[in-house]
């Protein structure tokens, strides 16, 4: 299965947010999306979860040559600011959502709790008293039981991260190579999708990979205001 997006475009009054996002997403893959505050990460994120409308282009699934519209059910969303019913404790709510999905996995909640590393003390706590990371997890579990074909991680894990790979709280892109970005992301990332980045020259891109990919990275980009990076 692919995931196309086809020459999306949005714009809030002047301001161009999203210019002819064009790029085929495969099935099973790991994507990440860099670039800096401001870039238009999140807003192609609610496009694309239809929170808000495309100003032109368009995206859809598919499979084996045919073509279909993208459902809510297609769509995992897991939002920079989670929301659960804190009304619950982590055990009951996923309980609730293995029903409600018709779960056939064969895991207990306590498993699906620990695959996540949710700890024993906190799963019957309610979710009132669960930290932003706790949640995240929460969150991510309902993904991982509902099996959507396309889930999205807004900054998911950034606190989980940054502490593996001392990535500064304020990542500066000013001062930080893109070999360095590379690093913290392509750890988990099958491919990186570069929005922008204030060092991406073709000789600073060329000599890391060369120095520490040994020219395996496939670079390219699309024609811009300035010249190409490759």
């Amino acid at each position: 299965m692919k995931f196309v997006i086809e020459h999306i475009s949005k714009r809030y009054g002047e301001k161009e947010v999203l210019r002819d996002v064009h790029v085929t997403l495969e099935s099973g893959r790991i994507y990440g999306l860099l670039g800096r505050n401001g870039a238009g990460k999140t807003t192609l994120f609610n496009c694309l979860n239809r929170d808000i409308r495309v100003d032109g282009g368009r995206f859809y699934l598919e499979e084996n040559g045919r073509r279909r519209d993208v459902t809510p059910e297609d769509i995992g969303y897991v939002l920079s600011t989670p929301v659960v019913p804190e009304f619950l404790t982590g055990t009951e709510f996923v309980k609730f959502f293995q029903e409600i999905s018709q779960d056939k996995s064969g895991r207990t909640p306590d498993q699906w709790l620990e695959l996540v590393g949710l700890e024993p003390d906190d799963r019957n706590r309610l979710m009132r008293g669960y930290s932003h990371g706790m949640k995240h997890k929460i969150q991510m579990l309902c993904f991982l039981i509902g099996r959507p074909p396309v889930i999205l991680l807004d900054e998911a894990s950034n606190e989980r991260l940054r502490r593996k790979y001392m990535v500064p709280e304020e990542y500066d892109y000013r001062k930080n190579s893109i070999y360095k970005a590379f690093l913290a992301c392509d750890a988990v990332s099958d491919e990186v999708l570069l929005r922008n980045h204030y060092r991406c020259s073709p000789e600073i891109i060329g000599f890391n990979n060369r120095k520490y990919y040994h020219s395996r990275l496939q670079i390219q980009s699309e024609p811009g205001p300035g010249p190409a990076l490759v």
